[in-house]
């Protein structure tokens, strides 16, 4: 099976983990603040780590302090995490529907769905492709809310110029290992405000007061530390920290094979009446974590279990976050959000890694090709 995705370990990974294991360090040690130095190196804004991308978002919720009655504007074609993490402090999901070329959030539709309650619009790369960043901190700064950027698909790409996480106030990643680098699990926020950086730092520290300047109960020893608010345990080990500072200085290199590997996709398929293939907007520059193909909805079922039973590991991104039942309990229903139901109802993966091979790409086209 030539899987959807897949990470990409070397020997300098591996010396890297093996001489962490080998350290004083395991859990919080110096490989963390090495590796969030890193990561503000290739994001333009100061960086915490954390345990997941899904652990990112939580905290950028909590950094801005989202509480039950405020309202999140969220794209329906993203993975669930992204409304899950904001519904947990008590927060209104709104939808705002997809942009059909690129399946990011609409900025027109982001416009319509703001209300008195708005607490925050969550930006989503998906498969990579930065979304209308400039249209949506407009509209953020218009009406006082903040801007989210999940880029948990986008580290490595830009906007404009402009490095993904120097642009939202707060930006969030994601370093799973199908994403585009790995640290075995884990997570990262960047922002370019110091105090949102802090809260969502001490959030993720389990709410630890460490700063006897800022300590209520005055009476302890040297040993005290308290908490004024609660936080949860989010931290990234150094383990994983030493495998995150290793494979970021694997960056370009990833991107650059999937430029070549995306345009290899493009270069097979592109002549095909029946696909519609994705496309990099002009002042993009996409470090790709997805190829997303769309097909004739009526046959998506039929081509993806054809290309499965080829040996070709496929997959669908995403379905609409409102058809979960859970928001179906919510009142939502199907049809409400078209553009989001119809790039579901089209939309496959292809294989997309920076170790896959011409060969395979050529395969995985041929057989694509047969399937419509």
């Amino acid at each position: 099976m030539i899987p959807y995705g897949r990470h990409s370990i070397n020997d300098e990974d591996i010396t890297a983990v093996v001489e962490a294991l080998k350290s004083d360090w395991l859990t919080t040690g110096p490989l963390v603040e090495e590796f969030e130095l890193e990561l503000e190196r290739i994001t333009g804004a100061p960086c915490i780590s954390v345990s997941s991308g899904t652990a990112a978002l939580h905290c950028a919720y909590a950094a801005i302090g989202l509480k039950p009655g405020d309202e999140v504007i969220t794209p329906p074609i993203t993975f669930i995490a992204t409304q899950a993490t904001a519904a947990l402090f008590g927060a209104t999901i709104v939808f705002a529907d997809v942009q059909l070329d690129t399946a990011n959030i609409d900025p027109k539709a982001v416009e319509a769905a703001i209300t008195p309650r708005t607490k925050a619009i969550v930006a989503v790369d998906y498969a990579g492709h930065p979304a209308d960043l400039d249209e949506l901190k407009a509209i953020a700064n218009k009406h006082g809310v903040y801007l989210i950027e999940d880029a948990a698909h986008s580290i490595g790409s830009s906007y404009k110029g402009r490095t993904i996480g120097s642009i939202a106030d707060i930006t969030t990643f994601s370093f799973f290992p199908t994403k585009n680098v790995t640290s075995g699990e884990g997570g990262a926020i960047a922002s370019i405000h110091p105090n949102l950086l802090e809260r969502a730092k001490k959030f993720s520290r389990q709410g630890l007061v460490r700063n006897p300047g800022d300590f209520k109960i005055k009476d302890q020893g040297i040993w005290h530390q308290e908490v004024h608010e609660f936080g949860l345990n989010y931290r990234l080990p150094d383990v994983l920290c030493a495998l995150g500072i290793s494979q970021l200085n694997r960056l370009q290199e990833f991107k650059e094979k999937k430029k070549v590997i995306f345009q290899s996709y493009v270069n097979h398929l592109e002549e095909s009446k029946s696909l519609e293939l994705p496309h990099e907007r002009s002042g993009m520059n996409t470090n790709w974590h997805l190829f997303p193909a769309r097909v004739d909805p009526r046959k998506r079922t039929a081509i993806f279990s054809g290309l499965r039973n080829a040996g070709i590991g496929v997959q669908v991104n995403y379905i609409p976050a409102y058809w979960h039942p859970v928001f179906i309990d919510k009142g939502f229903r199907k049809g409400m959000y078209p553009n989001s139901d119809l790039f579901y109802s089209q939309e496959i993966s292809l294989p997309m890694y920076s170790e896959l091979l011409e060969k395979d790409v050529e395969f995985i086209a041929k057989m694509l090709i047969s399937q419509l």
